[in-house]
This record gives C-alpha cells, structure tokens and sequence, in this order.
C-alpha cells in the first residue's frame, strides 16, 4: 500500500482532515505489541542537520522527523516532528542523548536545550547531546489548530446555575470544530503516541537508550516512555510530577481540594506576620479578610490594573498564589485597595489568552489520553456540591470541559507499574503539581527516588537557581550516575525575587502558573 503523508506544519491541519476518512476508528483497547516497537524505517532515517532559524541560537541545529500518525498503522499517513540538538560541549566525555520537554501538554520544547532561565550545568551539557522537540501537534510538529474564536479559549469555567447551558453549549462547540477539522486523526495526538515519538527519535539518532528530564506534564509523558520502552530507559528525571492514575479529570480536581490546604497553610502564615501586612491577627481575620473583599466584588467588581473582576474571577486569579505565601499576602493587599477605589497593578499575566494551538493540542491530548465523564447531569450536580465542599475553587475545577463531548479515547490510559529508575524532584507547596501527585508517581515506579523540598514553593525547580540540594543531586544523577539510595528530603532556601507565583523555568511553565497548562 501506498503511503499517506499529513503534510508538513503549514500545510499538515489540511492535510489532517482531508486524510481523517481514511484513518479507521479504533477500540478504546491497549495497543498490540507491535505498536510498542518503533518501525524499522523510524531507525533508519537520517536527521537532516540544518540551522533553526532566527529564533534560537546560531549554532542551533534543527531537522524533521517523518513518523506515524498512528503507530498501529506504520505505512499509513504520517507527521512531522520536528527535533533540536545542541552537541555536547566535551565530546570525549559524551555519553549519550538527553531529550527534554517542558510540560503542558501543549508546551514547545524546540528551545530548551538553550533556554536562558534554566541553563542546564556544564557538567551536563559536557556529556550530552540535548535534544529538544516540539511534540506532535504542537509548534512545528504538525500543529494542531482547530480555530476556535479568543473567548471560547477560557482557562476555567466557574459553575454558575444562569450559565451553565452556555458553557454547556461552548464547550461542545470547542469539541464539534476539532471533530469537523481533523476527524478521526486528532484521537492520535495523545501522550502515548508522543512517548513512541520519543523513541522514534532515539532510533534516528542511533541511540540505545533515553536519558530524559520532563517538567510538569513532561513527568506524565517520562513515565508513559518508561512503561512503553523500560528497556530503553536510562536516567530520568521528572520534575514537578503528575500521577499518571489521575490523569486528566481526577488530576483537575486535585486543584480544587489542594488549593484550600494551601488557603489554610498562607491563613496562619499572614496572621504570624500581621505586622507585615495588617490582614488580620488570627488565621480566622485572614481569612475573613480575603472573603469580604470577594463578597464586595460579587457586588460590584474590583479595579485591578485596568480589568474589573468580580469575586469568582478573583479566586479564580488568586488559586495559584495561594502555595506562595509572601505573594498571596502582598495580592491581598493589593486586592483591599482595589476594593476601597484605590489603583493597583494587574496580576500577572492578566488578560493573557491561549493562542489556538496552544488550546487546541492542550485538549487533543488530555481529552484523549482517558475518557472524561459524559454525562452533562452528572457535572452540574458535582459542581453544585464541590463548590460547597471548596469555595475557593470547587466550581472551576468540576465543570464542563471540551473533553465532555470528546470523542472515545483510541487507547486506554497507560498503567505505570515499573522498576525503571528516575528522580522524582517536587516542591511541597506546588500551585499546579501538588505533592500528593508525586508521591502517587514514586508509589508507581518502585525503582525511583523521590526529592521533595520541605515548605518549597513554585513549579519547576531543576536548574532554576531555586534549590542547591536539589540542582546538586539531580547533576550528579545525569552526569556521574550517583543515584540516592534512598527519598531525599532538601531544606527549602530563601526564594529568588519573583513577579508570579511561579518563578517558571520555561515560558511553557509560564503558562503553567496561570493556571492553563501542567
């Protein structure tokens, strides 16, 4: 049979749909074995080595892979992935590929391997070659982009009773335009087909084995590789983790239930230091304080920089500073002032809106690694009653979703149970990972590790100047082998001056404190 191609980036949305007839449904079934191995042809392609354009480095190096839309289907229709290499510093010290991704899903990691905010050690970049990629779907990887209008590209929609039926309504749009362009094919824009990217790459480069360091949803994406190829798993390292039995509908929720722990920890901690920031004496007057000014706005919304917000659109904007208790204190301050008519400055990233491909592989992929609950009656009860259960963020975090209308998943989700080894790096006080997260992952993958800071704060923190303990233990891990011989915990250090509650080690992560992405 004749092989199909998606066409490259610019071309390859067309192509997709065009091609979606052709591709065949599939069960919602474990794939073959055979689809677990990368085709012989993968192994025998030759990057083509040229520069990357204006937007990285001069010495950048940059080639596109051609691989399977579906791996089931090895001679069917095809995409481009494109890959990054930076060659390692000391050749004579090389030891292998290390690949990376930022999280997401949706987050491009062409320009990691340069990425100024978190410049890996020279220890590390002696010993490697650092390859960055953008994953399917994403950047210059095919990327999807299934046009759906600026304001149906909403982050969270807060449970209203009036509004349900129009999130109800915009919501399956979002679903129904993905479904009209692509079909069938954007079911295979999953993480499991990323992680036999992966491998797919290792073979075109002539490589045994992986070694890796995943942020964020980057971790998911680590651990589904160590299932699929445990083989050709070298050293890993996930940074800021996800439990992959969470994923993606229970892991949403997680960020209303952790979010009120984070409330309680930042109460006792504002009330300690009320000389600093007058918000009340007593965890209780803290947050008493917090929740006149979101009656006030429910009322009549408050002025910040130049949006006015009302009380639900404010706790919405203030979950993830919560797990920062210096920046949620010195907001709140902010936010008083608003309240009695004074001006303050926007909050971070204010006004920012996913761009279509950003949104659109965000929901490809965590809409079709595991089924979500269809049941439209079954979303507004659970919001009704979690929005009771935890008012800061319980009506956001049960709603309705683009992936409530969702085709089927093509595969189940991957069940992580492996001995593979890999550092497991975690923040206790993390806004969009949270601990109980990590700890699921290293319960999981019996042979890792896992770091925790005590009392950190943020999302990201390998080479981010933010922990010494950590960067130490992670480097010596990638560089020399040294691997703990048992869970590690590091002493938090005093934070790094920061505008956001994240202090994010790539703009992916960026987002990932606004709370859009992983």
């Amino acid at each position: 049979m004749q092989k199909r191609r998606v066409l490259a980036p610019a071309l390859a949305v067309g192509a997709l749909a065009a091609l979606a007839p052709a591709v065949g449904a599939a069960p919602a079934t474990a794939a073959p074995a055979a689809a677990q191995t990368q085709p012989t042809r993968q192994a025998q392609q030759t990057p083509d080595w040229k520069g990357c354009g204006p937007e990285l480095p001069a010495g950048a190096e940059c080639a596109t892979l051609e691989l399977p839309l579906d791996y089931r289907e090895p001679t069917g229709p095809t995409i481009d992935v494109e890959i990054s290499r930076r060659t390692a510093d000391a050749p004579a010290l090389r030891r292998g590929i290390l690949l990376l991704n930022p999280g997401g899903p949706s987050g491009p990691g062409l320009g990691m391997p340069w990425e100024p905010a978190a410049p890996l050690p020279k220890a590390v970049t002696d010993r490697y070659d650092v390859i960055g990629f953008d994953p399917r779907g994403v950047g210059r990887s095919t990327p999807l982009t299934c046009e759906v209008p600026s304001e149906q590209r909403k982050e969270a929609r807060p449970y209203r009773s009036a509004t349900f039926q129009r999130d109800v309504a915009e919501t399956r749009a979002v679903a129904e335009k993905c479904r009209a362009k692509y079909g069938d094919s954007i079911r295979h824009f999953n993480t499991r087909n990323t992680a036999r990217d992966m491998d797919a790459i290792r073979a075109a480069l002539g490589e045994q084995k992986i070694n890796y360091l995943g942020y964020s949803y980057g971790t998911y994406l680590g651990a589904v590789y160590s299932e699929l190829f445990p083989h050709r798993s070298d050293r890993m390292v996930l940074d800021s983790a996800v439990d992959p039995d969470l994923v993606w509908q229970k892991d949403t929720h997680l960020y209303a239930t952790e979010v009120e722990r984070a409330f309680t920890r930042w109460t006792k901690w504002a009330a300690r230091n009320a000389d600093r920031y007058h918000l009340g004496n007593t965890p209780a007057r803290v947050s008493r304080t917090f929740w006149k000014i979101v009656e006030q706005a429910d009322r009549k919304p408050v002025l910040v920089g130049e949006h006015r917000y009302d009380g639900t659109e404010l706790r919405s904007a203030m979950r993830p500073y919560f797990y920062s208790r210096e920046a949620a204190s010195e907001l709140t301050v902010n936010l008083r002032k608003a309240a009695a008519g004074e001006p303050v400055p926007p909050f971070e990233g204010a006004g920012r809106i996913s761009d279509d491909n950003t949104h659109s592989s965000f929901n490809a992929v965590t809409c079709g690694d595991a089924a979500w609950s269809r049941s439209v009656k079954g979303y507004r009860a659970s919001a009704e009653r979690n929005a009771a259960r935890y008012p800061l963020f319980g009506d956001h975090a049960f709603n309705v979703t683009p992936c409530t209308f969702w085709d089927k998943p093509v595969e189940k989700p991957t069940r992580v149970r492996n001995d593979v080894r890999a550092l497991i790096l975690q923040n206790e006080w993390d806004s969009q990972t949270p601990l109980i997260g990590a700890r699921g992952l290293r319960s999981h993958m019996k042979g890792s590790r896992l770091v925790t800071v005590d009392e950190g704060e943020g999302h990201g923190i390998y080479a981010a100047n933010r922990n010494g303990c950590v960067d130490d233990l992670t480097t010596a891990y990638l560089a020399h082998g040294t691997y703990p011989s048992k869970d590690v915990t590091c002493r938090a250090e005093p934070p790094a001056p920061q505008e956001g509650p994240a202090n994010p080690v790539h703009p992916a992560i960026a987002d990932a404190a606004r709370g859009n992405l992983r």
